[in-house]
């Protein structure tokens, strides 16, 4: 086997390999970060919008209204028939649909009942479109804004930044835990953590509610999910630490950041998504966190178990496998032997 070149040799025992490889990943994590926010959010197209119909839609106008909807939005908007405006609107705060068209007078009218709320991208595209297809097919559209977002949040993107906060500070305090306390044992350090959690999520929550007044919070409500979520973060770095040690920051990133937070629908709600990230950013906790959080302040008394499910099993699956490979971990203490004399 012929002898490596002494150039390579002294080049992988020196500081210099590991910053070139640094040099690539970040050159590379650099154009991967400004993809995935792109190619989520720069321009947000109409996939799969559920809506609700009430009213006689069979009718000849009202029929044509609606396939003029259709074709307007490229048949990506799912209509669904209702038996009353109360079934409809019960669907809006359980949050399965984004819109009730109630179509009166034969079809000559249309009253369509956005929900900002539940995303101010959706409801201005679906009320751009319904007053367009009105004007074509000469059916009068009105538009209400029923469940409309508050007045410091007119954009509905608040609840983003501070689960966004929550997912960053969650990881970057794990990082800096086995940075400055190397030393902590494993259930020390998951303390620390869940301690660190509490105390950020409520920082977070109080900056945004009582500081600022941006957001009307739930505040216990919200400042726990901000707990959870920054804990889950944080395990999920420790768990990756684990198993690959000092590039547990990659999968971290990649996760959390230039897939979790794109695909979250805080920022483009999910139906103005790629169909890919849409279906995938539920199940990641940086999607969980925005689903909780979101619902809590504006659809309370509809709260879904399935953020906090998801949130749950990515903290239980961390800490699982933290605590059982804890020796892989670089960090706590050595046990000191128990003398003969103690």
């Amino acid at each position: 086997m012929p002898e490596m070149p002494q150039w390579w040799t002294r080049f992988k025992e020196s500081p210099f390999l590991p910053a070139t490889v640094l040099l690539l990943i970040l050159g590379a994590a650099a154009g991967l970060f400004a993809w995935s926010y792109t190619y989520a959010m720069a321009n947000p197209t109409p996939r799969s919008i559920p809506a609700a119909v009430v009213g006689p839609y069979q009718q000849a106008r009202g029929q044509a209204f609606l396939d003029g909807l259709e074709k307007a939005l490229n048949a990506s908007v799912r209509v669904h028939p209702y038996d009353g405006p109360a079934e409809a609107r019960r669907a809006v705060e359980e949050q399965e649909v984004f819109g009730v068209f109630e179509v009166r007078d034969d079809g000559r009218a249309v009253t369509l009942d956005v929900s900002g709320a539940s995303g101010a991208s959706v409801a201005e595209v679906l009320s751009r479109a319904a007053l367009d297809v009105g004007e074509e097919t000469g059916v009068s559209v009105t538009v209400r804004d029923v469940k409309p977002l508050q007045p410091g949040d007119p954009r509905g993107l608040a609840l983003f930044y501070v689960s966004l906060a929550a997912v960053i500070i969650g990881f970057v305090g794990a990082i800096q835990l086995s940075v400055h306390a190397r030393a902590l044992n494993p259930w020390e350090r998951i303390a620390f953590t869940a301690a660190y959690a509490l105390l950020g999520g409520f920082a977070i929550a109080a900056a945004v509610d009582w500081l600022l007044g941006t957001l009307d919070l739930p505040f216990v409500e919200s400042w726990l999910i901000l707990a959870l979520t920054m804990f889950t973060s944080g395990m999920v770095f420790t768990m990756f630490n684990t198993l690959i040690g000092r590039w547990a920051m990659l999968p971290t990133w990649g996760l959390m950041v230039l897939v979790g937070n794109p695909s979250s629908g805080g920022a483009v709600s999910w139906p103005l998504l790629p169909s890919v990230l849409g279906a995938i950013g539920r199940w990641l906790p940086p999607g969980a966190s925005v689903n909780a959080q979101h619902t809590a302040v504006y659809f309370p008394g509809h709260q879904h178990a399935f953020p906090f499910l998801v949130l749950s099993g990515w903290s239980l699956l961390s800490c699982g496998v933290f605590l059982n490979w804890s020796h892989r971990h670089p960090g706590g203490r050595e046990k000191r032997p128990v003398s003969a004399d103690e």
